[in-house]
């Protein structure tokens, strides 16, 4: 245990809970409530599911982070950046970034089509400048 690295457990509050307990029914030890890993024939209550705190080292690495934005939240606070666009909380890989993966690539589609309208419509179009 003298090399065991010591974690800080975030604490949730009531709305991340209810997310959580939603990600726990995607645990593949989850059965009806209980846990298969911590079962030894009595049956034994999926402790993730009961508690305000990640407790279940399973959870934490396999299925939190299904939920980008509930793992953002419980262990990037600092980190973390709202998106410009959609609101949601992301872990920005550069100090440039703006927006959340989904939205960057739709913003980025976005800009490439008004960019190439552009280029069309001065290629295609003589406008006052070109006439002279």
């Amino acid at each position: 245990m003298g090399n065991r690295r010591h974690e800080r457990i975030p604490a949730m509050d009531y709305r991340q809970y209810r997310r959580a307990r939603r990600l726990v029914r995607e645990c593949c030890n989850y059965d009806n409530g209980q846990c298969m890993a911590l079962d030894e024939g009595d049956g034994c209550v999926c402790v993730q599911s009961i508690s305000h705190s990640l407790l279940c080292r399973w959870f934490r690495v396999a299925v939190l982070p299904l939920d980008h934005q509930l793992e953002t939240a419980l262990y990037h606070r600092l980190e973390s950046r709202r998106c410009s666009e959609c609101g949601a909380l992301f872990l920005p890989g550069s100090n440039r970034a703006k927006y959340c993966r989904e939205c960057a690539a739709r913003v980025r589609r976005r800009k490439e089509a008004e960019r190439q309208r552009k280029r069309y419509h001065d290629s295609t179009h003589l406008g006052t400048e070109k006439a002279l």
